[in-house]
């Protein structure tokens, strides 16, 4: 499967590509809605980026206890439910008065819960497309988050101004809600793809197992960690430029947009796997430029370059298959995009607190830096061998 037209023939594609399209731009207006009305009440740096990518961070606690439910669960109902959940927990924190410990309680729980979406929804991904066309249809759906980010941060702005931080976060209820619409009558009813009860025993169990490949442990320590810190980055926006932190915001989605076009689209196969480090380095090395505290101009053109950069996580998601057997293929995916959340989420966490101490720029500068430190460190790890017999991967499924 090569083009978008026979993946847009693909039955049930669409109706997942609307689902996941309206919930991303929901949880971008509400995200940036919600960082405005902290700031606002608290004037702390560190407050504002974890109520913006706080949900990331609680999604290692959702990986952790409940992420045996993505193959346990009938997908479509799944993310239905999960839909309506942050419809109502987004309309709640709307409410005037709300104490900001009553928000991030709110944060904390929708978090965890979208652990088991992502694994709900990239297993039922691999279960609509084959193997060869798993790539694209990833990156098609990259490519949507990537888009409404874009839209979402560009009419979140606008609203925010218009509406006001908390008419905007209704706003996003509404979009929730139009989510889990097109999931409910657009899929199918699918079974579970796995048989049993959805336990915290089964998680850790399966976590184990996962976990217990060397390779595979590479993979995901890749897919993590030099991502988070660089959305450290990103979750500083807002102090760094509170008048322009949406054409900020809009600038990465448009770098990781283009990103994913190009690895989805036009990087052949033998390619992938020699560009993950290379587009990993391009994701940190322009922030460093912030050590500079640079013009709004200039902010703009290093972080829509070093956006591009986030394409490294699509590369390394096939690797991940590969070495993952398929009755785990909603676990290991749901446990790389929940730790993933939960690295951006520590990522905000850190680059918070350092710019509380020092400043957004010299923070931003901060965690590029420590991103380059990491891929080096993995390099070795992730090394391809040469000659490795074609049967390794299926010896590492075990």
């Amino acid at each position: 499967m090569r083009t978008y037209g026979e993946l847009f023939r693909t039955p049930e594609f669409a109706p997942l590509f609307l689902t996941t399209a309206g919930n991303v731009a929901a949880q971008t207006v509400s995200g940036l809605a919600l960082g405005t009305l902290v700031y606002a009440r608290t004037g702390s740096p560190l407050l504002s980026s974890l109520a913006m990518f706080g949900p990331a961070l609680a999604q290692l606690a959702g990986a952790l206890a409940l992420l045996s439910a993505a193959d346990r669960l009938p997908p479509r109902a799944a993310l239905a439910g999960l839909s309506l959940l942050f419809a109502a927990g987004t309309a709640v924190q709307a409410v005037p008065g709300m104490p900001v410990w009553a928000v991030f309680a709110i944060v904390l729980v929708l978090g965890a819960a979208s652990a088991v979406g992502g694994g709900v929804r990239y297993g039922l991904l691999n279960e609509i497309l084959d193997r060869d066309g798993y790539v694209l249809g990833r990156s098609v759906l990259n490519m949507s988050v990537g888009l409404m980010q874009i839209l979402g941060f560009a009419a979140g702005g606008v609203m925010v101004a218009a509406l006001s931080p908390r008419g905007t976060l209704l706003a996003g209820a509404a979009l929730h809600l139009a989510a889990a619409g097109a999931g409910r009558f657009g899929l199918s009813d699918r079974r579970p793809r796995a048989t049993g009860r959805a336990t915290l025993g089964e998680t850790w169990r399966d976590n184990v197992r996962l976990w217990s490949s060397r390779r595979r442990r590479a993979v995901y320590l890749a897919l993590w960690v030099p991502n988070g810190l660089i959305v450290g980055c990103e979750s500083l926006y807002v102090p760094y430029a509170p008048r322009f932190a949406g054409l900020l915001a809009a600038a990465s989605a448009v770098g990781m947009f283009a990103g994913d076009t190009l690895a989805g689209r036009f990087v052949p196969a033998g390619w992938r796997r020699r560009l993950d480090a290379p587009m990993r380095l391009l994701l940190a090395a322009p922030y460093l430029v912030f050590a500079l505290r640079p013009p709004l101009p200039v902010a703009v053109a290093a972080i829509t370059v070093a956006s591009v950069g986030y394409c490294a996580t699509l590369l390394l998601q096939e690797r991940l298959l590969e070495l993952t057997p398929d009755d785990l293929s909603g676990h290991a995916l749901g446990l790389h995009s929940s730790g993933m959340l939960g690295m951006q989420g520590v990522g905000a966490a850190l680059a918070g607190a350092v710019a509380q101490l020092t400043s957004p720029a010299t923070g931003m500068a901060v965690m590029a830096a420590a991103s380059v430190a990491v891929t080096a460190a993995l390099a070795p790890a992730l090394r391809a061998r040469p000659g490795a017999p074609s049967g390794e991967a299926a010896a590492q499924r075990v």
